[in-house]
């Protein structure tokens, strides 16, 4: 476990962390601290504690509202993926189709070399 050292509100808190996330600790404290800076930049000195719960109320409401439009994003997604399922699924439906109608004209231009040779076959030997 790690400890960092974080600055809020001109006040300093020793943390706990997994290994390696240090910095990222240390992001999210810098992201709180300018959060109460901007609500005391819009009301003033009303208490460090009640900043604090509406700095934290404000990130809460931010990550809710990305929590929102993230399963707008993953519900795109899934329909996308099941579009592209469906298009798939059409293009390999077309291919088969393709493929036995090519089959079908090879089978005829063979059927018409087969009556084309059995005829100059015929013609030869009645000449």
């Amino acid at each position: 476990m790690a400890q960092v050292n974080v600055s809020i509100s001109g006040k300093l808190y020793r943390m706990a962390c997994d290994d390696g996330q240090e910095d990222h600790l240390n992001r999210l404290a810098a992201r709180l601290d300018e959060t109460i800076e901007q609500l005391r930049g819009q009301f003033g000195e009303i208490g460090d504690q009640r900043l604090t719960v509406m700095a934290a109320i404000t990130m809460a409401d931010q990550n809710s509202e990305a929590e929102r439009r993230l399963s707008v994003l993953e519900g795109k997604v899934a329909h996308m993926e099941e579009a592209r399922a469906a298009v798939v699924e059409q293009q390999q439906l077309q291919e088969m189709a393709i493929a036995r109608s090519i089959e079908a004209f090879a089978e005829r231009v063979e059927a018409l070399a087969s009556r084309v040779s059995d005829g100059h076959h015929a013609g030869n030997g009645s000449g």
